[in-house]
């Protein structure tokens, strides 16, 4: 009681002044061992991509969407029809996700609201007893990514970063190929992201539209006024709540690549290109490399393109070794080639989103926090890829990181970024 007590104290005065809605004591539900049946009960935050989300969860055998919540309340309510069509039951629209929080019913949050509240929102849940599958990138900064690791170990919760390749069974048997050493060792891995993203336009102060709740929006962010040019999706490209094309898609490669090559964290990271087509108030690069050095001479990159979508989809992710080459797909699977670049083998596959979503459900009703194929502390390290090349490209620097921890060494400038100021009754703390 005096741990639920506390929880609540701090809830109240980091979040919650002036509000009546708190964050009440919770254990979470308790699930019988290998109980593959036991029902879970979810509610999720932020309705765009987590519409799509609220249905595959729906889905799910033994699963229930409680809740689907979103700052604009046209939005929330328009995704009650949603989860219907997916043949659940009927359920709540909200606009503040701490209703999901308060409610001992639920086991798990699933958030993908905008990019600066994964963590906290990450967070807060954590500490009210719930599981969290929280979408890419995991955090809007590095010290967010690992004080989620932290709440996810003190309070004992299932944390799964949504980068659902690493749940497909085409990818995971490409990835265990590279284990194995069917093409020797692999010292290079070359990824890639193309898209034609359209303007951002000219930042112009708007009336605030009736059916947003933008101070909840805005939440950990220090409070900026309304522009329409953000809200509902182009904030991904202004730094103060988004990271970029690297954070909005490139970590899903990048993943892929740090899992294929088996390493953790980069020694030396460089970041070139910048915003180079429109010419208009957006502050993440459309064009830009990004290259990420890592001990035992090994190397990964990536390349974006925003205002392009002139790519080759099949060579999401490639892998160079000594004895050939392998590719991973975007859609799941890889291709094999030996070292005269002839196809050794292909193999298919899907994407692996159904199969992510059963893997972070099985760990809760297993009561296995850690086993996830995307769990925090992994995708904390393939966020941090982005968040190094963001800040090099922000820096105009190549930087030098401990392989400890991917601390940037010798360059207090960029350390700045390594965290942010927040809305003091939103700053995160575990």
């Amino acid at each position: 009681m005096a741990d639920a007590l506390n929880r609540r104290s701090f809830l109240n005065q980091s979040a919650l002044t002036g509000a009546a809605i708190g964050v009440a004591a919770s254990t979470g539900t308790s699930f019988a061992a290998n109980a593959a049946s036991a029902k879970v009960v979810v509610g999720v935050m932020g309705m765009s991509r987590g519409r799509s989300l609220a249905q595959s969860f729906t889905k799910q055998s033994g699963c229930e969407v409680k809740y689907v919540c979103d700052v604009d309340k046209t939005r929330a309510e328009a995704a009650v029809g949603a989860v219907e069509k997916a043949g659940g039951p009927t359920p709540q629209a909200i606009g503040d996700f701490r209703q999901i929080l308060d409610d001992n019913e639920v086991d798990a949050l699933v958030c993908a609201a905008p990019n600066h509240w994964h963590a906290p929102a990450t967070i807060l849940a954590c500490a009210a007893g719930k599981h969290v599958y929280v979408e890419k990138p995991c955090s809007h900064n590095p010290r967010e990514g690992e004080m989620m690791i932290e709440a996810a170990r003190k309070h004992n919760r299932a944390v799964q970063m949504g980068t659902q390749r690493r749940s497909s069974d085409g990818i995971i048997e490409g990835i265990a190929k590279l284990h194995e050493g069917a093409i020797g060792r692999v010292y290079c891995a070359r990824s890639w992201y193309a898209s034609a993203r359209g303007e951002t336009g000219k930042t112009i102060p708007a009336e605030v539209p009736a059916e947003l709740n933008y101070d909840l929006w805005q939440g950990p962010a220090p409070r900026i006024p309304y522009a329409e040019n953000r809200v509902p999706y182009k904030w991904h490209w202004f730094w103060h709540w988004g990271n970029g094309e690297l954070g909005n898609n490139g970590v899903h490669a990048l993943d892929l690549c740090r899992w294929g090559l088996g390493v953790d964290y980069p020694i030396r990271v460089t970041s070139t290109g910048g915003r180079y087509v429109f010419n208009d108030d957006q502050q993440t690069p459309d064009t830009s490399s990004v290259a990420l050095e890592f001990d035992n001479k090994q190397l990964i990159t990536w390349d974006g393109l925003s205002c392009n979508r002139h790519n080759n989809v099949d060579d999401f992710a490639t892998f160079y070794g000594e004895n050939g080459a392998l590719s991973i797909k975007s859609g799941g699977g890889y291709i094999q080639y030996d070292n005269k670049d002839k196809v050794v083998k292909e193999v298919g596959g899907n994407r692996g989103d159904n199969e992510h979503i059963l893997n972070f459900l099985t760990a809760i009703r297993n009561d296995t926090p850690l086993a996830l194929n995307a769990e925090i502390e992994e995708g904390h390290k393939s966020t941090l890829l982005c968040h190094l090349g963001n800040i090099a490209q922000r820096t105009g620097r190549a930087m030098t990181c401990r392989n400890n921890d991917g601390h940037i060494v010798g360059d207090d400038k960029a350390m700045e970024l390594w965290s942010r100021e927040y809305d003091p009754q939103w700053e995160p703390k575990v």
